[in-house]
């Protein structure tokens, strides 16, 4: 049987800190327990960090067939068939084919090939922060830098032209978080992306150009190709972990290193540390709170602890890599950290595809904005900060400094 008290904290929770410490003290409770969420749904929650890793690599923890998204009663048939044949819904043979697709496609050239345009959208979107920031007058960095940052550069990658760019976002952050959101709101909101997706699509099946989407539409491997749900289902899959995720990256690591001044200290006297910064920004305030839900196929045994068949396990990322087993001090922010090994991006065959893009995202976003702003600092004190309540995304509503 689940704990008989549905579990709302630490999805809902408003301050950072007590997010973490309401994962503290679930973990505290044993590595693998059974809890009921506070959408009513039974789960497996893993919060240790080797029992996590190991659920997340078995081959009986599995996706399994149909969608364990939110308001599944409510999604027409057509409209999750559009929405879940992607990478993170698939389980072999059918991941194994759909990433040898993909990756011909999503290429490290590709990606490489993305930081100047990078470099130009962070530099624009700085000079449009110092303007508002002028005589020390506050700027929300996640509404203003964030946000915007990987929202260009996803919709660049893709084609999404610019006028279809703030539809994309509205409709993209209520996708995202739609177990916070009325079956209705996530429905309308889920169709109209879909609807554009394939109108997109379309036209880059029938007028070619060079960005992904192109390439997905051209893949090729052993004669076969996507289908048009599991390229509609691809483009899905790419905006809702592509973007809003990165934004929190790049504004969760900040608020990590505006509160913790030694260490920013570090990165601004030794730039060559900020690969290294980012990885233990990941393991320390991480982007997802929870990875995507797994069922067993079959009895598993994870830990100390077996889980029968046919179970929900939902592997804690936050917890996990704050787990004092793994990580001494973890909750010590220390970017001389020796390979941190975080399960920020996941792992095994779920392990985020485009995870090198968002290591690259934040590198420069994160050192432009400590170069540019000598001066920045946190506009309130940090226990005004809150985060959003949401299943997935561990992510502040606003992120307000000053920059002169």
């Amino acid at each position: 049987m689940a704990d008989s008290s549905p579990v709302t904290s630490p999805f809902v929770e408003a301050a950072p800190s007590a997010r973490h410490a309401a994962f503290a003290e679930l973990a505290a409770a044993g590595p693998v327990r059974r809890v009921t969420l506070f959408t009513g749904v039974p789960v497996w929650l893993i919060t240790g960090y080797a029992e996590a890793r190991e659920a997340l690599a078995h081959p009986d923890v599995i996706k399994g067939k149909g969608g364990d998204g939110p308001h599944r009663d409510a999604v027409p048939a057509d409209l999750a068939a559009a929405m879940d044949q992607h990478l993170l819904g698939a389980d072999p043979p059918d991941h194994t084919r759909l990433r040898r697709l993909v990756s011909s496609a999503f290429t490290r050239r590709r990606i490489d090939g993305l930081e100047p345009g990078i470099r130009r959208v962070v530099d624009r979107l700085l000079d449009d922060v110092a303007a508002a920031g002028e005589h020390g007058a506050p700027v929300d960095l996640l509404a203003a830098f964030g946000l915007p940052l990987p929202l260009t550069v996803i919709s660049e990658l893709l084609g999404v032209p610019e006028e279809r760019r703030r539809d994309f976002q509205e409709w993209t952050t209520v996708a995202i978080n739609g177990s916070v959101h009325p079956a209705e709101t996530f429905v309308a909101a889920a169709t109209s992306l879909i609807e554009y997706i394939r109108e997109l699509v379309g036209h880059k099946r029938a007028d070619p150009a060079d960005d992904l989407i192109s390439g997905l539409v051209a893949a090729r491997a052993d004669g076969d190709r996507l289908s048009e749900d599991e390229l509609t289902s691809m483009v899905f899959l790419l905006l809702v972990a592509g973007y809003e995720t990165t934004a929190h990256l790049i504004c969760g690591g900040l608020q990590a290193l505006l509160t913790h001044p030694d260490q920013l200290d570090l990165l601004r006297g030794d730039p060559e540390r900020w690969p290294a910064a980012i990885e233990e920004l990941l393991r320390f305030n991480g982007p997802a709170q929870v990875s995507i839900p797994y069922r067993t196929a079959a009895p598993v045994r994870i830990g100390d602890v077996t889980i029968p068949a046919g179970e929900v396990v939902l592997p804690a990322l936050l917890a996990a890599d704050r787990d004092p087993r793994r990580f001494p001090d973890p909750e010590r922010l220390d970017i001389t950290r020796p390979s941190p090994s975080h399960l920020a991006f996941g792992h095994g065959i779920h392990h985020c595809l485009g995870a090198p893009l968002a290591r690259l995202e934040a590198r420069i976003a994160l050192g432009a904005l400590v170069d540019r702003f000598p001066e920045l600092r946190l506009a309130v004190p940090p226990e005004e900060l809150t985060v959003q309540a949401s299943m997935l995304i561990n992510g502040l509503t606003t992120l307000p400094v000053t920059v002169a």
